[in-house]
């Protein structure tokens, strides 16, 4: 899984999409590396889009949260988030892999 900030209290969707671009082009590099990145916010989004924005609270975190219990390991992007704080703890208790944005990810 690759998780960082999206939202993390900005009102800009140009924060927003630089943000996710950022999560997307971490992801390109783990896949280059022989694994299969998940991104909660790219699993969320069309869910969001479908049910409506006023349900984002009740599908982002909860979705991102279910994914991460199918992942056997984070890289975990730079900067604040309490979401992608919380698919961090749900890896750290489970003891899985868990990297940070200047680690080296291993070959699958």
């Amino acid at each position: 899984m690759v998780s960082g900030p999206y939202r993390s209290g900005s009102t800009d969707p140009k924060i927003w999409s630089s943000n996710l671009r950022k999560m997307n082009d971490a992801a390109y590099e783990v896949m280059r590396k022989g694994h299969v990145p998940i991104i909660g916010v790219n699993m969320a989004l069309p869910i969001i889009e479908a049910a409506g924005a006023q349900n984002y609270e009740d599908i982002m975190m909860p979705m991102s949260l279910r994914l991460a219990e199918r992942c056997d390991a984070i890289l975990r992007m730079g900067g604040a988030s309490k979401g992608a704080d919380e698919e961090l703890e749900q890896f750290q208790r489970r003891g899985l892999k868990v990297f940070h944005q200047v680690d080296e990810i291993p070959e699958a």
